[in-house]
């Protein structure tokens, strides 16, 4: 995981290596050769979620640019930068003791929290693009538009069929994995509930958009962090992509040689970039979410742009005199979550054991991902019974 110049560079850090497997000031002589990059990521993940919850305590309570913090907000880039390496390079000095066994917890916490975020962002997305095509439909080549929701529908569909087949066949074994086997059946189980109440006529009336295209898409999601999961099962006979690594950089005598990142850590990392690329481009169709993420652009900002325009003059123009067009402080919170997620993924959500010889991974790390997964089911089973529950209220 690491260059082997900054391997030979961390070695001389005092606290980092050596003395780093202190226990209550009795030094264990572990060798944390294997170990290195997991404490790097470790402090980086630290460096970087300092950093934003700084920023984020800083910026409460900014509603325009008129107050001064705003300015720090959107300039003086090369003194932030300048406080960021300060936080990293004083990161790393940070003696280990307890700091990974505290800092995992963080971790957990915030990559839970971020995980929510995305399915969010996910469902928005859904109901956004079925919009989409049904009003493109609408408005001309109906036929065309039908099928390829159809299509696109019956892909995810066939997809997530296929997966959980392949989860059964590679997660479960016919006798033990019952934990597996469980957690696979209650997910699709719940997946197929889903899809049904989507479809129900007394929903179709209160959100005609509302279809399998959403349903689909929230299945095939769901599969994935039931995969993500699994892959977190601590017992190698039910998770064949168990990586296991001792203080000496070696497999056990007896788990084959395996490679640092598995599949659902690249599948996650390619979702929080396509998610970080959602919310960036656009502001959501939907109220609610634009109020939830804090998106919605002022009407200063509005007005500001349009005098541009109008004058016919391309320049910079401040449109925050009346109004933020986002919360300072949610934005870095985010960003805080986000550093704290990605931290969690480059290390495929393991620790050292109580040994300090092994990175293990707990069953902590399968109950929040399998938590997560169905927290997002029931918001988006709330976004499609809302309007029923709550008649008087606007939910176009």
């Amino acid at each position: 995981m690491i260059i082997p110049g900054v391997e030979k560079e961390l070695h001389k850090l005092p606290g980092f290596c050596e003395g780093s497997g202190s226990v209550l000031g009795v030094q264990t002589h572990v060798n944390c050769g294997s170990f290195l990059g997991h404490k790097a990521v470790y402090r980086m993940g630290f460096a970087m979620a300092a950093f934003f919850f700084l920023f984020a305590v800083i910026m409460v309570c900014v509603r325009s640019s008129k107050d001064p913090r705003a300015a720090v907000q959107n300039g003086f880039w090369f003194f932030k930068f300048l406080v960021l390496v300060g936080i990293t390079v004083g990161a790393f000095y940070i003696p280990d003791g307890a700091f990974t066994s505290v800092w995992f917890y963080f971790g957990v916490v915030g990559s839970f929290l971020f995980i929510l975020i995305q399915l969010v962002l996910l469902i928005d997305f859904a109901h956004s693009w079925s919009q989409l095509w049904l009003r493109n439909a609408g408005e001309g080549n109906a036929k065309g538009w039908y099928a390829a929701l159809c299509i696109v529908t019956f892909i995810f569909y066939a997809t997530s069929i296929a997966a959980i087949v392949l989860l059964y066949v590679y997660y479960t074994k016919p006798e033990g994995c019952t934990e597996g086997k469980v957690l696979i059946s209650i997910n699709f189980i719940l997946c197929l509930i889903l899809s049904a109440v989507s479809i129900l006529p007394k929903i179709q009336d209160a959100q005609p958009h509302s279809g399998l295209l959403q349903a689909s898409l929230i299945t095939l999601y769901t599969i994935y962090i039931t995969w993500s999961a699994l892959a977190n099962v601590p017992t190698q006979t039910c998770n064949p992509t168990l990586l296991v690594r001792n203080s000496t950089g070696s497999a056990t005598a007896t788990q084959p040689l395996t490679t640092w990142w598995d599949a659902p850590s690249i599948v996650g990392l390619i979702i929080f970039i396509l998610c970080t690329l959602f919310i960036s481009v656009r502001s959501s169709d939907h109220p609610q979410v634009n109020k939830l993420m804090l998106t919605e652009e002022s009407a200063a900002g509005a007005g500001g742009e349009a005098a541009a325009v109008e004058s016919g003059l391309h320049r910079a123009y401040d449109n925050e005199q009346d109004g933020v067009s986002y919360n300072y402080t949610f934005f870095h919170l985010c960003l805080l979550l986000a550093a704290l997620y990605i931290m969690m993924t480059l290390t495929n959500w393991y620790r050292p054991d109580e040994s300090l010889r092994v990175l293990t991974s707990p069953w902590m790390a399968v109950w929040v991902k399998i938590c997560s997964s169905w927290a997002g089911l029931l918001l988006y089973l709330w976004t499609l019974v809302a309007p029923l529950v709550l008649p008087d209220r606007d939910f176009s």
